[in-house]
């Protein structure tokens, strides 16, 4: 389980782990575009994160009355998924539901994360299906960790967001639960510079986005371009000053402050009917002037 799958498509390349479905490595154009991991600051690369995305209060929650410990970020990053489908550019590994997701989240589900290599680009889906009799309560997201600084520039990076966006995001308080209080960032319209020291507190989430792509810019004629389908809120974390910046793509958050419920009266929560099937996905691009 802990043997990396390599994809290869016209000189790229990509290294998948099958236990946690994490991209462990994605070099496009002769760019490491995924930081080398190092376990002394953070243990991992590009954790996947199912059934919830974020902290949950006291790292429970609420299901028809009953409480479970289902805590940051669920479960799915800590679990081994299966070879579902497999070609020289193309995986889909899947994890079903079994005794140990049961004690932690009471539903019946296939959760499958995709990845698609071609020149230049990585697409990333997760699907979820409900194979549950009852409505679904989820939430689902990517944590991809990208070298910061990116291509060897050594000028100022930036987010660029496709359209403006607002700057302030909600301050993340005690225990990882999103406060009604706002603070801001340094997003002027629809770039933001980057400093490390931005991320020293935690991580900078924007919800309910108005754009649908977002550039990591490197300052030097180069970028990562990152596409979302169906995910409306995107996360910028890192652990300063290490050497990279997680670009996060999410349907759903941290709790609220002020939520106390069942987790499918969770804001941001998905419900998925019986037999019905989701799909979300980002397509990360590495762009470079001129070509």
């Amino acid at each position: 389980m802990n043997d990396a799958i390599l994809l290869q498509a016209n000189g790229d390349t990509a290294e998948i782990l099958p236990f946690g479905a994490e991209l462990a490595a994605w070099r496009a154009d002769d760019v490491d575009m995924i930081w080398a991991k190092d376990p002394r600051i953070w243990d991992q690369t590009a954790p996947v994160l199912f059934p919830v995305v974020g902290w949950t209060r006291d790292a429970r929650v609420t299901v028809e009355g009953k409480t479970f410990p289902l805590a940051l970020h669920g479960f799915a990053w800590k679990k081994g998924f299966e070879i579902a489908a497999r070609r020289d550019d193309y995986l889909r590994l899947v994890l079903l539901d079994d005794a140990e997701t049961h004690a932690l989240y009471p539903f019946a589900f296939r959760f499958e994360v995709e990845f698609r290599l071609r020149r230049g680009a990585l697409e990333n889906n997760l699907i979820v299906t409900n194979t549950d009799a009852r409505p679904l309560p989820y939430a689902c997201g990517l944590h991809p960790a990208f070298r910061w600084p990116l291509a060897g520039s050594t000028a100022e990076h930036a987010i660029v967001f496709e359209k403006p966006e607002n700057p302030d995001v909600p301050v993340i308080g005690p225990g990882g639960l999103f406060m009604k209080e706002t603070k801001p960032t340094p997003l002027s319209g629809a770039r933001m510079p980057l400093e490390p020291e931005m991320f020293r507190r935690d991580a900078l989430c924007f919800l309910n986005i108005a754009s649908r792509s977002l550039a990591f810019d490197t300052g030097a004629g180069a970028r990562l371009k990152v596409t979302l389908d169906d995910f409306p809120h995107v996360g910028f974390w890192t652990l300063p000053p290490a050497g990279y910046l997680c670009i996060e793509p999410w349907t759903g958050y941290g709790d609220p402050v002020d939520f106390h419920g069942d987790l499918s009266e969770k804001p941001s929560m998905r419900i998925l009917a019986p037999g019905a099937t989701a799909r979300h996905g980002a397509t990360f691009a590495f762009e470079r002037d001129g070509r």
